[in-house]
């Protein structure tokens, strides 16, 4: 948006994180247009009628003004018609920014916002997938002068997590960390988070679901020794399995891409998967996944020995394969 005023700008979606950095992204563009012009910020639930208008008009200091209103989806009836009527018809000396938390609620007013010319709209969806966390570290790394391949960008999401604020944080680290020319790749990657639980978790799990037995084991134990979370083991085992069932269970045929849709993980990592399933059955995924279940409820039940219902987890899942 090159002229914020005379324009309202909605940012709409789901995730806090990327819709507060919409918002000072917005913020940035007020200023730089306007330095002198004044922000004011307010939540919708708190606003009586008349209020909003005062806060769209000029000031003794300023004569241009910018308002930040979050919380949109909490607007009142009396206030939203007075929002509709300015957006209706915006004042040029105004830049107006709202801010929905996603959701059913307050969609009359988002649907007759969009409506209006005035109107841009920024939707702000969190990534839901593992693909699509994956594109989305990506896209981020790029927009910080970096590209990061697919497998680099899957490690990271393993060893970070899904939360978007730690994961921008992690690309932001090894942008500003990384020479200059050096590769932005899965080996970077594990230098720097390699030690992080989630990726011991997924690490555990791909070597018990392609039946290296001593493998998982050993690992497991560093595990424990590390005192990374049994529950987060658990997880990942059973985050594995299930993405193997819907491999097994996919229609013959599917593009390593229509799986990956599918299935909702990357493509690089549907041909492990495909070479996993090859020692799976419906029947013995059945039964590694009761293993799974009763081990997460012994973890989570507060178990004296947690190791131990992790060991014995990974020697079932290893048992059921090899009865497939």
């Amino acid at each position: 948006m090159a002229n914020p005023f005379g324009k309202v700008w909605l940012i709409t979606g789901n995730s806090e994180f990327l819709s507060d950095r919409a918002r000072r992204q917005a913020v940035d563009q007020i200023k730089a247009a306007a330095p002198e012009a004044e922000v004011a910020q307010a939540t919708a639930s708190s606003l009586a009628p008349g209020e909003f208008t005062a806060l769209t008009s000029a000031s003794l200091f300023s004569t241009a003004a910018a308002v930040v209103l979050t919380d949109l989806q909490d607007l009142g009836e009396q206030v939203a018609s007075e929002l509709l009527q300015y957006a209706a018809a915006p004042s040029d000396d105004a830049a107006v920014v709202l801010i929905h938390g996603g959701g059913a609620k307050g969609k009359g007013v988002l649907d007759k916002l969009r409506k209006l010319p005035s109107v841009t709209e920024v939707s702000q969806q969190a990534p839901k997938y593992e693909r699509d966390l994956v594109a989305w570290v990506r896209q981020e790394s790029r927009t910080l002068g970096r590209s990061i391949d697919e497998e680099g960008a899957a490690v990271l999401v393993s060893a970070v997590g899904s939360d978007l604020r730690s994961l921008a944080a992690a690309v932001d680290q090894l942008v500003t960390t990384l020479a200059e020319g050096e590769s932005l790749d899965a080996t970077v990657v594990r230098r720097y988070f390699g030690g992080r639980a989630e990726v011991r978790g997924y690490e555990i799990a791909d070597a018990a679901l392609d039946g290296r037995l001593d493998l998982a084991l050993e690992r497991a134990r560093w595990a424990e020794a590390a005192r990374v979370a049994p529950l987060l083991i658990t997880a990942a085992l059973a985050s594995g399995l299930r993405q193997l069932a819907r491999v097994v269970t996919a229609p013959p045929g599917l593009r390593d891409a229509d799986l990956a849709r599918e299935i909702g993980a990357p493509p690089f990592k549907i041909r492990a998967l495909r070479q996993s399933a090859r020692g799976w059955n419906e029947t013995s995924l059945r039964h590694a996944l009761d293993a799974v279940a009763k081990a997460d409820l012994r973890v989570k039940g507060g178990s004296a020995e947690p190791a131990h219902a992790v060991e014995q987890m990974i020697i079932d899942v290893a048992v059921a394969r090899s009865r497939s």
